[in-house]
């Protein structure tokens, strides 16, 4: 564990006055929002992956038109 001394506004500060476990209230805090960022960094990621794959797939699908269009190999 780390003792860190933070800064708030004052209005976060009356609310948390209120809370019995300060530093276990914020550590859940700022795990939630980590954990928020990671998700929409990691579906941006698949997103962006999933677009490329597309165009790539569609590049493939035209290059074997023609040969499935002429019936294959066994020609």
């Amino acid at each position: 564990m780390v003792r860190m001394n933070i800064m708030m506004t004052d209005e976060l500060a009356v609310h948390l006055k209120s809370v019995p476990n300060k530093s276990r209230y914020v550590v859940m805090a700022l795990e939630e929002k980590i954990q928020r960022e990671r998700s929409k960094r990691l579906r941006a990621e698949l997103a962006e992956a999933y677009m490329a794959s597309s165009k790539e797939n569609r590049v493939l699908t035209q290059e074997w038109s023609g040969v499935l269009k002429d019936g294959g190999w066994d020609k």
